[in-house]
């Protein structure tokens, strides 16, 4: 068996491994920075880590979310550690064996961090990976250069 955090973006049910969820904090606090992509919100420090805010609903519907109780979803990957803002961060959710199966768009380039969903009696959750969904944004490459070049002190 797997874990898994749920969370609501939009009206769809997603799941990320929990392996690389960090946190889950309330949104607040963004600094905006000019001229990044419209799925970046800003940056943010979480426990002395600066980090970006990425739009999640951006990201998959684009359109922003307007809401007010938004959830800062803390990941890391293998280069960059961001926060996803979402709906909802209600569950962890333990994934039985054979319950995952391919999602239709994955070989549609648009979707690739689509990682399969998970079918339950009364439910779909579509699986995101973090990797993929980082390494697949537009701008991302700087973004990332951007938070690392903060964190190395000036003479």
């Amino acid at each position: 068996m797997t874990k898994v955090v749920v969370f609501h973006a939009g009206r769809e049910e997603y799941a990320l491994p929990i392996e690389q969820v960090v946190s889950i904090e309330k949104l607040g606090g963004i600094n905006p920075v000019p001229h990044l992509p419209a799925y970046v919100l800003g940056l943010v420090k979480v426990r002395n880590e600066l980090m970006p805010v990425l739009d999640l609903s951006s990201i998959l519907y684009n359109q922003r979310f307007h809401e007010e109780g938004l959830f800062l979803l803390v990941i890391h990957t293998e280069t960059l550690q961001a926060g996803l803002v979402v709906k909802e961060a209600k569950e962890i959710l333990e994934v039985p064996e054979g319950a995952v199966t391919d999602a239709g768009l994955l070989a549609y380039s648009r979707t690739r961090y689509f990682d399969g969903v998970i079918n339950l009696e009364d439910r779909m959750i579509t699986k995101i990976d973090p990797e993929v969904l980082i390494g697949s944004l537009e701008g991302m490459k700087e973004i990332r250069d951007y938070v690392y070049e903060q964190k190395i002190p000036q003479n």
